[in-house]
């Protein structure tokens, strides 16, 4: 059974298939740090799943708004228009909280504060905290973790340490 974790404190996503690591990709957390309240762009922690799997058949660097393809598809020109964007692109893995009063239900809700995974501008950096509370990944590396997880897998977001 696949599960994925993700290192705030290492920036790191891990892909386990039982307790074998399959795959690892350097993320991006939020530049704001961790959080579970609504409206604090702020990444959650705790135990997730997959709810939806977004964006399949699409090409690298489709844009999404509201979890829809808008058919543009991200170039550089297009980035310099919206500069302060956190752009979504590529795919789109939904996360839902499994910990009610944590990161399920209320305020905390991370499915109602729109919690991905998801794809980001190449000139993005990877490694360090950026996002404005998603955990963003490559294009290639989303697509590759996009293929390879279902619906309903779990997700856990650790706390940094210290």
């Amino acid at each position: 059974m696949m599960h994925v974790e993700i290192s705030i404190s290492k920036q790191l996503l891990q892909l386990y298939e039982g307790e074998n690591t399959v795959a690892e990709y350097f993320i991006s957390s939020s530049k704001y740090g961790v959080g579970q309240e609504s409206g604090s762009f702020k990444t959650p922690i705790g135990e997730h799943v997959i709810r939806a799997k977004i964006g399949d058949g699409c090409g690298l660097n489709s844009v999404f708004v509201a979890r829809r393809f808008t058919k543009e598809i991200y170039s550089e020109q297009l980035g310099l228009q919206s500069p302060e964007r956190d752009w979504i692109l590529t795919r789109i893995l939904w996360l839902s909280g499994c910990e009610k009063g944590k990161n399920r239900s209320g305020s905390e809700d991370s499915m109602r504060r729109y919690i991905y995974i998801h794809g980001t501008p190449a000139s993005e950096p990877m490694g360090v905290p950026a996002s404005h509370g998603c955990i963003r990944m490559r294009n290639e590396d989303v697509v590759d973790l996009y293929d390879r997880v279902s619906v309903g897998c779990s997700v856990f977001i650790s706390a940094p340490i210290g």
